[in-house]
């Protein structure tokens, strides 16, 4: 006999459920972080199974380990993502923040948009036709030394989203050649990551990917190298599973809430429920979610102010879980993450609202 585990690791909680063999289900819920351990998910496995402190994990023990986090959702919420250089074809630099002209207020007179993920941005001499042609060769000399220097200053992450590179990725891989050899971490191609027309959710999707998957793989690789190889699966935002080594920032927005919507479609259907609503509320975020028979799906989505392409569960996420702060700014309530509120010093009349 061996154990199973399926745990959801949350910004504040991590739930554990452990099976083994065919013996009665077992769980536990931990901090997810905490100075007493390295990692909740397993010292939470460890606890389980009753593994003294001083013993390696036991791989050989354990069947399989299935997983769905938050780390990747609470990066986009907290804005604590890797440092990213965006690179783009010359004359593009700031087509993501123009976007694509959607209004979510109409007649809004102050407009309002989150900063954007990345940090920096390039453009390259290089240009392709709409059939995927060279109308304009990759300038590889130019873009390595701005690359290096771009690193000098403290960049990790390359995303790298060319003109028309769906069609023909030759300059973007080159590009991401020249950006491993500057010294990036990480490099995220367009072509790769969102293999898709249009180049605005093409762009959006490999920044986010940038972003976020080197956080997500510092998690992976820290859990991976704790449980010495035993099997280890994620889920997905599609609401599939895959293995550790092939999970991926524009995969794992919403995994664990993705997790959730499983969760809620199986208690409908054992209760022949035909349709109900999933409320996730936990300790820094609230998921929400319908089900009606099948499974909800979306390919284009806005997470935490933040629009990628990539197949996902029907999830709607906002910042605000059981451990949020609600404070004034002088202005309006805010709601946040469970984290310290600062509020800053108010005029009198505000500070009189503040109070009424």
């Amino acid at each position: 006999m061996k154990w199973r585990f399926r745990i959801d690791r949350g910004g504040t909680f991590t739930d554990v459920i452990g099976t083994y063999g065919d013996q009665q289900e077992v769980s536990t819920k931990v901090l997810s972080a905490s100075p007493v351990y390295a990692d909740a998910a397993v010292a939470a496995m460890r606890s389980l199974m009753n593994l003294a402190d001083n013993l390696p994990f036991p791989a050989d023990q354990v069947e399989s380990i299935r997983m769905g986090s938050t780390v990747a959702t609470n990066a986009l919420l907290e804005r604590k993502g890797a440092k990213t250089l965006f690179l783009t074809t010359r004359g593009f630099a700031d087509a993501l923040m123009i976007g694509d002209q959607s209004r979510p207020d109409l007649f809004a007179l102050d407009l309002t948009r989150p900063p954007p993920l990345y940090d920096g941005v390039v453009e390259a001499d290089e240009r392709l036709a709409a059939d995927g042609t060279i109308l304009l060769p990759l300038d590889t000399e130019a873009l390595r030394l701005v690359l290096q220097t771009a690193v000098a200053e403290g960049f990790t992450s390359l995303a790298v989203a060319f003109l028309h590179s769906d069609l023909n990725p030759d300059h973007e891989i080159l590009a991401g050649e020249i950006g491993r050899a500057a010294g990036f971490s990480f490099v995220a191609l367009s072509h790769d990551v969102s293999p898709l027309p249009r180049f605005i959710p093409r762009a959006e999707t490999t920044v986010a990917d940038a972003y976020l998957t080197p956080v997500l793989q510092a998690y992976v690789q820290q859990v991976a190298q704790a449980i010495n190889g035993a099997a280890l699966y994620f889920m997905t935002s599609a609401g599939g599973l895959v293995r550790a080594e092939a999970f991926r920032g524009r995969d794992a927005v919403v995994s664990g809430p993705a997790g959730g919507v499983i969760g809620v479609a199986e208690t409908a259907r054992h209760a022949g429920i035909e349709a109900v609503i999933g409320f996730d509320m936990g300790g820094t975020s609230t998921d929400v979610c319908r089900y009606a028979g099948t499974l909800e799906r979306r390919d284009l989505a806005k997470v935490a102010g933040v629009r990628l392409r990539s197949p996902m569960l029907d999830v709607e996420t906002v910042a605000a879980g059981g451990g949020s702060i609600l404070s004034f700014d002088g202005q309006r309530a805010r709601s946040g993450p469970s984290q310290r509120a600062q509020i800053p010093d108010l005029p009198p009349m505000a500070e009189a609202a503040r109070r009424r």
